[in-house]
């Protein structure tokens, strides 16, 4: 069972722990995410087209995230059966194999504690008139923290690249002390991180220039490699 929701939830803020149960067995969440980065998200509805082609795009990009120590794990307010069978059709239609765990969130616990719920929408109900949960995104790191905060309308699908292409953002800055700018992809330049002065900018970035005093640009080092 989830833990209430105290507060709202905030970038920053430590991930709830909750149990639940899973397409691929139970779970406590923070074992799940372990000394890993997690994509937790939430979808409206099994059976329905928007989800189906965002769960399939997920699915085909899966090892990519793997790559970079990422898991997956979806969530909605449908049963691990309902879940089951819906994962041969999002295979068929997409040409996936998603194996990647799916939250049974029936009675919506871990959806309340994750303010996953529609509140927007108010047509948006099951046949109980109970809201469904919205597109939501949440990128959690190592340390349990929440890095990144998404929530789309449940009639706009979402960007399966644009979160994966966040992660990047998120490990290079922390691996380096820099910041991405507007529509960055891995190999471009980087913004060295305003709380790094121009001395130690020298160091630590060679080639780095200076455009305006807040906006410095730079190429990232390359990864120095050993000879087998």
């Amino acid at each position: 069972m989830a833990e209430e929701r105290a507060a709202p939830l905030r970038l920053g803020s430590t991930a709830p722990d909750f149990e639940a149960e899973t397409t691929n067995g139970n779970i406590k969440f923070h074992e799940f995410i372990g000394d890993n980065w997690v994509v937790f998200f939430s979808h409206p509805e099994d059976f329905t087209p928007v989800c189906t082609t965002e769960l399939g795009a997920f699915a085909k990009l899966e090892p990519e995230f793997s790559k970079r120590g990422v898991k997956l794990i979806g969530l909605s307010a449908n049963t691990i059966q309902s879940h089951g069978e819906w994962i041969k059709d999002i295979d068929e239609i997409s040409g996936s194999t998603l194996k990647f765990p799916i939250i049974g969130d029936k009675d919506r616990k871990i959806s309340w504690a994750y303010d996953m719920i529609d509140h927007q929408d108010t047509t948006n109900v099951d046949s109980k008139g109970i809201a469904f949960t919205i597109r939501s995104v949440f990128i959690i790191d190592p340390k349990k923290t929440i890095r990144t905060i998404l929530s789309y309308p449940a009639s706009t699908g979402r960007n399966a690249a644009e979160v994966l292409r966040i992660v990047d953002s998120l490990q290079t800055g922390d691996k380096h002390r820099i910041t991405t700018p507007i529509n960055w992809v891995p190999g471009d330049d980087v913004i060295v991180h305003p709380g790094v002065s121009n001395e130690l900018a020298k160091e630590l970035f060679p080639d780095f220039r200076i455009v305006k005093p807040y906006l410095r640009f730079t190429p990232l080092p390359k990864e120095k490699t050993t000879a087998a």
